[in-house]
């Protein structure tokens, strides 16, 4: 019996300890009051405007590089509403295109919508950085799933926006992704 007991208190200790370390020292346990105002502030009307180009990796479950891409954005705002075009080119050679409309309020919050965005993805931005969460499904090449997304972007001090994304389902972490986008001088893409 004293074993039992013993066997249930180190469980919850776990249990208790596993718990503490997901909602206080996580990267899902950020919070946008956590970035202040030191350092230049995200503006996304000004930092995540006109064409883009976004480098990034994908990680699945294990940790492991499941894909890579490369990612050309086009970003158009009318007032405090916006429309950014993606058009991503992974290591496969496949192709994914997709279009986010975001909306902006006055205290900073976000709403972000897409079609494969369940309902409407929500967000804040504060300081240098952005939080959005959202729920998104997965084609049915991919199973279909509908993942919890939280979306972090951080701006560095030459204009590149740092991307850290953490998708999950049932609470489990099944992939990562983490990328750059920065502005795209029109001048050297023409002349390209």
């Amino acid at each position: 019996m004293e074993y039992l007991i013993f066997l249930l208190i180190g469980a919850s200790a776990v249990g208790a300890v596993a718990y503490f370390q997901r909602q206080k020292l996580s990267f899902i346990a950020q919070h946008p009051d956590d970035y202040d105002a030191k350092g230049p502030s995200l503006d996304l009307r000004h930092h995540l405007n006109g064409p883009l180009l976004c480098e990034g990796v994908l990680y699945g479950p294990t940790g492991r590089v499941t894909s890579r891409f490369v990612a050309d954005m086009d970003v158009a705002w009318d007032g405090n509403v916006g429309t950014m075009k993606e058009r991503f080119v992974y290591d496969d050679g496949s192709v994914q295109n997709r279009c986010w409309t975001l909306a902006l309020g006055n205290d900073g919050s976000v709403k972000a919508t897409a079609p494969d965005v369940v309902g409407e993805g929500e967000g804040m931005a504060k300081g240098h950085a952005l939080q959005l969460k959202y729920k998104i499904k997965l084609g049915e090449d991919a199973g279909g799933h509908v993942l919890d997304a939280v979306d972090w972007m951080y701006l560095i001090e030459n204009g590149t926006i740092m991307n850290r994304s953490q998708f999950r389902k049932f609470g489990i972490k099944v992939a990562e992704l983490v990328a750059t986008m920065r502005k795209v001088d029109v001048q050297m893409k023409e002349a390209a």
